[in-house]
């Protein structure tokens, strides 16, 4: 049975590790409202973009012409929406800067080593774009032993998600494209369901995707006409479209990590309360013994004088 020192430092130990969790959740807590507020917003905007994407793609029809040549790689559209044979994948990882958060960075990770296992097997190289210091870290020391290198780190957005921190990524991945050193682009992100879920999933950026419409839903006008012309509306809506991807991406793994980090903060600070519950009766039943064990000492001894 241990002493009451140790015991008595063990439960000082626990009472400053139940503060820090305490003090973790109620940060999570106040930073995950504004996080879920601000990805609920920007979902209806993502919505109509892409319907209005959808139908812009459908009545232009197929582009094949890949001349347009402009200062930024994203505004390179007839090379982004066109589909090549894949040599090497480009992947988007989105992870957090911190630890702490439950499973949060392991289920992103644990994803992207799986789709980086699958290309390897089909001769596929991967080259990373990692948002966040956790997953820089982490897949840093895993693509020594796989078929895959980090070409993109980008930590401030991880905290603060952007536009222009966005379109910096976007910029970048657009010109890896461009260049044909990519001949697809995918983000691993989280996609946020509520203050106690979220789940992981990969979605396709590059080439742009032209989607599936519902006739019944979607009116497409193949007389549709482009002011000033359809060049320059896809020029302008293109880079717009993507940006938005990417920005949506890290809203969601955003609102992930804090819900996540609040959750797992919560579990910690009932747990290290259960454990000062059970170290106080600890200590209570070997301070008893103890006492006990004097006062026997005591008895006997004054026996033994008489």
């Amino acid at each position: 049975m241990a002493n009451l020192k140790d015991i008595k430092n063990r439960i000082q130990s626990v009472e400053s590790t139940k503060k820090i969790t305490r003090a973790m959740k109620m940060v999570a807590a106040a930073k995950v409202k504004r996080a879920e507020n601000a990805v609920k917003a920007s979902r209806p905007f993502t919505s109509e973009l892409n319907t209005m994407f959808t139908r812009l793609l459908n009545s232009v029809g197929n582009i094949n012409d890949c001349n347009v040549k402009a200062t930024n790689a994203v505004d390179n559209y007839p090379c982004l929406l066109k589909a090549r044979p894949v040599d090497e994948v480009g992947i988007l990882v989105i992870t957090s800067n911190k630890g702490l958060a439950g499973a949060y960075n392991a289920n992103v990770i644990r994803k992207t080593l799986k789709i980086i296992e699958d290309y390897s097997v089909k001769g596929i190289k991967s080259k990373l774009f990692i948002v966040g210091q956790k997953g820089i870290s982490i897949l840093g020391k895993k693509c020594r032993n796989l078929d895959c290198e980090i070409v993109g780190e980008y930590l401030s957005v991880a905290n603060d998600p952007t536009p222009s921190g966005a379109k910096i990524i976007t910029e970048d991945i657009a010109k890896y494209f461009v260049e044909e050193k990519i001949d697809r682009i995918e983000i691993v992100t989280t996609r946020f369901k509520n203050m106690m879920s979220y789940y992981t999933e990969d979605w396709i950026v590059l080439p742009v995707q032209k989607p599936e419409v519902d006739e019944e839903h979607h009116h497409i006008d193949p007389l549709m006409e482009f002011e000033p012309s359809k060049e320059n509306i896809l020029q302008k809506i293109v880079p717009l479209y993507i940006t938005n991807i990417i920005y949506q991406a890290l809203l969601e793994a955003q609102a992930s990590e804090l819900a996540s980090r609040m959750t797992a903060m919560s579990a910690a600070t009932t747990n290290a309360e259960k454990m000062l519950h059970e170290l106080s009766i600890e200590y209570n039943k070997t301070r008893q013994t103890a006492i006990t064990q004097e006062l026997i000492e005591v008895v006997s001894g004054a026996n033994a004088q008489n």
